[in-house]
């Protein structure tokens, strides 16, 4: 079995608490840091198609800055309002100072 883990940034680039955005084998991802944990989710609400990584994170979610959706960096799911879909997230791994992700097995299965 290939590796399709994939260099995403450095554990540097990104804050406690905050995202950047990223692309990784061709998918927008925001690349997350929430209560000492990396999470990668795909850069898009399932709302309203905008940029996760523009919106603010904590407690281990992230939520959309334009209608205030929020998702679970663990799972994708919604936890408020109007999203109702999950966004799709991928394994990330730590390797030295570089975050690794993996798009082409997301941890969960959405159907976008």
């Amino acid at each position: 079995m290939s590796d399709t883990f994939e260099r995403a940034c450095a554990t540097a680039d990104v804050p406690d608490e905050g995202v950047v955005p990223v692309e990784v084998g061709g998918v927008e991802v925001a690349v997350v840091k929430s209560e000492g944990q990396y999470f990668a989710v795909r850069d898009e609400c399932s709302h309203a198609q905008i940029q996760l990584s523009e919106g603010d994170v904590g407690e281990c979610e992230i939520e959309c800055w334009l209608h205030g959706s929020r998702f679970d960096l663990r799972t994708g799911e919604p936890t408020s309002l109007p999203a109702y879909d999950p966004v799709p997230i991928y394994p990330v791994r730590v390797d030295g100072g570089d975050l690794l992700v993996d798009v082409k097995n997301p941890i969960n299965q959405p159907n976008l």
